[in-house]
């Protein structure tokens, strides 16, 4: 009874340090925040002129990361929303609807009236209903100076039968926030955790809410049992029995003045309804089997066949006294939640190259890339690496790590192919973080997201897909260049920050723990 009753005060204490600063963060955000909202008023005072639907055939969207990118519940359609792009001097953000056609291989953007406020690391989630419905809640928007941040807490929905955006007030929902996430269950929006930012100060949350989408009202959830700590970036997907798994994320915490410490979180959890009762939940710890992903942030995630959750890329950074370092990652790996295990994706190679690969196997690879493969006969993975120069002379180097030829295919198939069958492995995305993900028809969509080369930053613009059924090689849809990305040099000057221009929002070029932040939280 004494252990139990010390528990319950530390957990007091716990809730009394969060809710302090809370206050704390909130206290000074609000005046940052008041700031901003007269940007945000300006910006939606333009997206008020659009009076009717447009809808005009466009190239590829721009490059951009922290989007989401959601499946149409009916058509063979794919629906971009939002993100940022930072050039080196300003971050753009955007409120833009793309709609992706996946037969015609052609994108439309569609003009809205009175769509959401410009933001990033927002969440989005498509239920059937009414021809379907995209349910978008909170995210970012930052000044043009990049030093001041405000989070939304507003949720909107896109009705796509009518091609029609509406905002849903509700009282009794989550703060405001990025870095969150999001997933339908039952007749149920379930959303946890995320961040909150201003100027000196900042606040993780491991909250749990719930939004009834028969009686629009929002209700804040109090499991049972010890859950995840406080985290943004998580992965959150729905199990075939019911609960929803949360894994891994990235969280900060200052250790001494103006010196943060970022944690990488590679823990899991479930969260189920006790009992069967929708109204009371518990979390439970979970210690899955298989080969788990290296700890990351920054990585994506989407539901793949056979109700697999797929994880995708990232950034694992390393921290020194003057310098932030990061390396990238475009691996693939599958957690099946009925077996409790995780599988990495690799590739077989697609069947023409089989053959081409058996009639002569000591071709060497053709082309300027460099390469450094496992010794023969393993079944190590293949580094293929890229030196880009730009105009500017700064030298790009893009480096991807290609999954092992001749191995298992699909996740949850037993069975390999020898090396002997095995086909050359084919290039896909470059390593990347903050890419948005989608699966139609057991094929995955990986669209943009970002690197960085140094002191840069590379936005990405390309799309590519892979067929997770037959798991054999990857497809460019959308290729695009580094060398043709934009990047400005910082000035001295701020005279140029503050014009405000049609998409534009504010950059997130802070310290030097900006590109963690940038890559790990959203």
């Amino acid at each position: 009874m004494g252990k139990k009753g010390k528990k319950e005060k530390k957990g007091r204490g716990a809730e009394k340090t969060a809710a302090k600063m809370e206050k704390k963060v909130s206290k000074r955000s609000r005046k940052e925040e008041e700031d901003l909202e007269a940007l945000i008023a300006h910006f939606q005072t333009l997206d008020a002129k659009r009076t009717q639907i447009v809808e005009t055939p466009c190239p590829p969207p721009s490059p951009r990361l922290n989007a989401s990118l959601s499946v149409h519940p009916e058509k063979d359609e794919l629906i971009l929303f939002g993100g940022e792009y930072f050039n080196g001097q300003k971050t753009f953000l955007y409120n833009e609807l793309y709609v992706y056609n996946i037969r015609k291989d052609a994108w439309t953007k569609v003009d809205i009236p009175s769509p959401p406020p410009r933001r990033c690391a927002h969440q989005a989630v498509v239920v059937p209903q009414g021809g379907g419905q995209l349910w978008v809640f909170g995210g970012e928007f930052a000044s043009p100076s990049g030093e001041q941040f405000y989070h939304y807490k507003d949720l909107w929905v896109l009705h796509l039968a009518t091609k029609s955006w509406e905002q849903v007030k509700s009282t009794g929902g989550p703060s405001g926030r990025s870095g969150h996430r999001m997933v339908a269950w039952k007749r149920q929006l379930i959303l946890f955790g995320g961040f909150h930012e201003s100027t000196r100060d900042y606040i993780y949350y491991n909250d749990v809410y719930a939004f009834n989408l028969d009686t629009f009202t929002w209700s804040k959830l109090s499991p049972s049992g010890t859950g995840p700590t406080p985290r943004s970036g998580c992965q959150m997907s729905v199990t075939p029995q019911g609960g929803i798994v949360i894994y891994g994320g990235y969280s900060k915490q200052r250790v001494k003045k103006d010196v943060d410490k970022g944690t990488r979180h590679s823990d899991m959890f479930l969260l189920k309804p006790e009992d069967g009762r929708e109204d009371k939940w518990v979390w439970t710890r979970m210690n899955p089997s298989g080969v788990k992903p290296t700890p990351r942030s920054g990585f994506s995630v989407a539901m793949a066949p056979n109700h697999q959750t797929l994880f995708f890329g990232g950034v694992c950074d390393e921290e020194e006294e003057e310098s932030l370092a990061g390396e990238f990652f475009n691996d693939l790996y599958f957690y099946d939640a009925t077996r409790n295990r995780w599988f990495e994706g690799q590739l077989k190679g697609p069947k023409s190259e089989k053959k081409k690969r058996r009639r002569g196997r000591r071709e060497e690879p053709e082309g300027g890339s460099k390469l450094a493969c496992g010794g023969a006969g393993t079944q190590a993975p293949v580094e293929v690496v890229k030196e880009v120069v730009t105009e500017d002379g700064t030298v790009v180097t893009i480096k991807q790590v290609l999954s092992a030829p001749g191995s298992a295919g699909q996740p949850q198939s037993e069975d390999e192919d020898s090396l002997e069958e095995a086909g050359s492995p084919t290039p896909g995305p470059c390593p990347r973080s903050n890419a948005m993900l989608a699966v139609k028809h057991g094929v995955l969509y990986v669209y943009g997201g970002m690197f960085e080369a140094g002191d840069r930053q590379v936005t990405l613009s390309d799309l590519h897909c892979l067929d997770l059924h037959r798991m054999e090689a990857w497809k460019a849809l959308v290729e695009m260049d580094p060398e043709t990305q934009e990047w400005l040099e910082e000035t001295d000057s701020e005279e140029d920050s503050e014009e405000v221009e049609g998409a534009e929002g504010g950059d997130e070029d802070e310290d030097e723990d900006s590109g963690e932040e940038s890559g790990a939280e959203d």
